[in-house]
């Protein structure tokens, strides 16, 4: 990736697909076409729902709705990492409440029933009185789990998945290089945004930078962009910037934090940023859901870094952190939510996205893709691939 990121500085030119295309506009809106996607892609493809770092301690827990769906990512005494839908066996009620926090047992807060690590029924309130139940067939609801380059990913489906290696097709491997299994969880943020689709076309488009971010971070970063694909998923690099420092030097002193920049963007939802404080990589892992509509989106920002977590380090991690959340909020979402609003004037019936728009044109030709996809071929698909959005130049 390095090596074809240079390549493209030394000639000045950058990916191009063949030529530009149209997305429908009711693609952001149309309420049918909304609830197709949450169900045949949220409720089907792994999700990226949380760091390690978040649950990094034995007995540590994580509680998030994703889609309707109250999730429980628990990681047990064992150090291994599970989830479940956060819903009591006896009447529904949610075990605990959304964030995350430390426990041996989940004691259901309606009845008392007490579940393990494993999910499984250890107690009932009153159990003599209740009767005689099966306490084997009450457990916790599972949840498909992979956790990988300190990373977790979650179906929400409980007897539906897709098989991980297709789906991640080797990207979890460059995604090591990272080192995310060793950070420490610095912070989250909560935002409301437009529909899912809006907020996740810019996290793959390099175009606006110099624009929309002019203000801020955006005269740091030229427009141009290459997209490194694999699978489903794609990386962003800049083929300007750090990289023309690396021309002159044999590749065994390519310095890791260049080798590992741009942005990571894993399908169907989620982007992973690195920005430097002080001498440590900060990451900003944004995670994008569909909210209660067509026309809303909500998006976990976590941050996350090797950094110790002094009182120094903390309070200068808190700084980027402010500023990251103030440049997606009133910069990214805020032109977001504008654009949701005009598409629902119907002035306009398609978007065009130009060859330098590879990455939004590869996105939705799989969100096409996996909509036409039957259960019993969506692993398939994966592993086959999606013959969509062709760079000419690569």
């Amino acid at each position: 990736m390095a090596e074809r990121t240079i390549a493209h500085n030394k000639a000045g030119t950058t990916h191009l697909t063949e030529s530009p295309t149209t997305i429908p506009v009711s693609n952001y809106h149309d309420p049918e076409r909304w609830r197709r996607e949450v169900e045949l892609i949220f409720k089907r493809v792994p999700l990226l729902l949380a760091t390690s770092a978040e649950i990094k301690d034995a007995n540590s827990y994580k509680a998030i709705e994703v889609a309707g769906v109250p999730v429980l990512i628990v990681r047990g005494a064992d150090g291994v990492a599970r989830s479940f839908v956060n819903m009591c066996s006896h009447r529904g009620a949610m075990l605990v409440d959304e964030g995350v926090g430390e426990a041996r047992r989940f004691a259901c807060p309606y009845h008392n029933w007490v579940y393990d690590q494993r999910g499984e029924l250890v107690g009932m309130y009153k159990q003599d009185d209740f009767g005689v139940v099966d306490t084997s067939c009450l457990s916790l609801t599972d949840l498909p789990l992979v956790e990988r380059a300190g990373l977790i990913w979650v179906t929400l489906n409980p007897t539906f998945a897709v098989d991980p290696d297709a789906f991640l097709a080797g990207y979890d491997e460059l995604l090591e290089f990272c080192r995310f299994a060793e950070m420490n969880h610095f912070g989250s943020r909560r935002l409301v945004g437009p529909n899912w689709k809006v907020s996740f076309d810019g996290y793959v488009d390099f175009y606006h930078l110099p624009i929309l971010h002019k203000n801020t971070f955006g005269p740091e970063f030229p427009s141009d962009a290459l997209f490194h694909r694999v699978g489903p998923h794609q990386r962003v690099t800049g083929p300007r910037g750090n990289w023309a420092k690396l021309e002159n030097r044999p590749p065994d002193q390519w310095p890791e934090s260049i080798l590992i920049g741009g942005v990571w963007s894993i399908f169907p939802h989620a982007s992973i940023a690195g920005f430097d404080v002080g001498d440590h990589k900060v990451y900003q892992v944004a995670r994008i859901f569909p909210g209660a509509t067509a026309e809303e989106s909500v998006t976990y920002l976590d941050f996350v870094s090797t950094a110790p977590r002094t009182p120094e380090m903390i309070a200068s991690i808190e700084k980027q952190i402010a500023f990251l959340e103030m440049v997606v909020r009133d910069e990214d979402y805020a032109t977001g939510l504008k654009i949701q609003r005009t598409v629902r004037t119907g002035a306009k019936t398609e978007f065009v996205f130009g060859r330098n728009e590879g990455g939004a044109q590869y996105v939705h030709g799989w969100i096409d893709a996996i909509l036409d996809t039957a259960d019993e071929d969506l692993s398939e698909l994966f592993r086959r691939g999606v013959d969509v959005a062709r760079i000419v130049n690569p």
